[in-house]
């Protein structure tokens, strides 16, 4: 297991170096969760308000999550964002195991991407 967790982290850190690389800032969680927000929203960088980023950062959980069945695109609102419906609960974690869990399923993500 602490193998695992040890190549958890170093892919972690170097998605998070490669997007400093492209996006000039090393983002952490929630910086992330809000490319990929931004980037399912699919209407290009702009201002976002405090409840956007926080509904852009729901986009890109639920996105992430979908592939493992907890989350399904439900369609686009009349302003084309996404909405989603839960499948099924989210596993119960501690802090810890809740980021673990959100970082492997981001990095599944950009590896679907081809980004990593």
């Amino acid at each position: 297991m602490q193998h695992t967790e040890e190549d958890l982290q170093v892919r972690w850190l170097k998605l998070r170096i490669k997007l400093k690389e492209t996006f000039g800032i090393k983002p952490d969680m929630n910086g992330i969760l809000l490319i990929i927000g931004v980037q399912e929203l699919g209407q290009g960088p702009q201002e976002f308000s405090k409840e956007q980023k926080q509904d852009l950062m729901h986009i890109a959980i639920c996105t992430i999550l979908s592939p493992s069945g907890y989350y399904a695109n439900a369609g686009n609102d009349e302003e084309g964002w996404p909405h989603f419906t839960q499948l099924k609960a989210l596993p119960t974690f501690d802090l810890f195991e809740q980021e673990n869990f959100l970082k492997d399923h981001v990095l599944l993500y950009f590896q679907s991407q081809e980004f990593i």
